[in-house]
């Protein structure tokens, strides 16, 4: 089963980001024949920014996003959304990856299903 989850809120100030990856989480765990990409796009690619420092007791999207490709699971950033917030690719967690509407719109028709927060 290949799940897609696109997250378009904020990193912080609301928890969708967070439920979505927390989902991701458990979706890798149910069974390792469970493939995840998630696609961040509009403010949403912060989550994948490195070197981001959260008060103690809070969640770290960063870290939560790490997890996601620990557990081989694909971490896809819009590329328009980065260039418009001026963050480059160097910026960004390790493993994840610029992408494009054209690949969101392939790894789309490829998943059997889509989540979208």
């Amino acid at each position: 089963m290949h799940t897609l989850i696109i997250i378009n809120d904020p990193a912080y100030g609301t928890e969708r980001a967070f439920n979505a990856l927390r989902l991701g989480h458990a979706l890798q765990r149910q069974s390792p024949d469970n493939t995840l990409t998630v696609f961040l796009m509009g403010d949403a690619v912060v989550a994948a920014h490195k070197g981001q420092k959260t008060p103690n007791g809070y969640y770290n999207l960063e870290h939560m996003v790490g997890k996601v490709l620990r557990g081989n699971g694909r971490v896809l950033l819009c590329g328009v959304c980065l260039d418009a917030r001026g963050y480059a690719d160097e910026d960004m967690v390790e493993g994840s990856a610029r992408s494009s509407m054209d690949e969101l719109a392939e790894v789309t028709v490829q998943a059997d299903r889509t989540l979208v927060f």
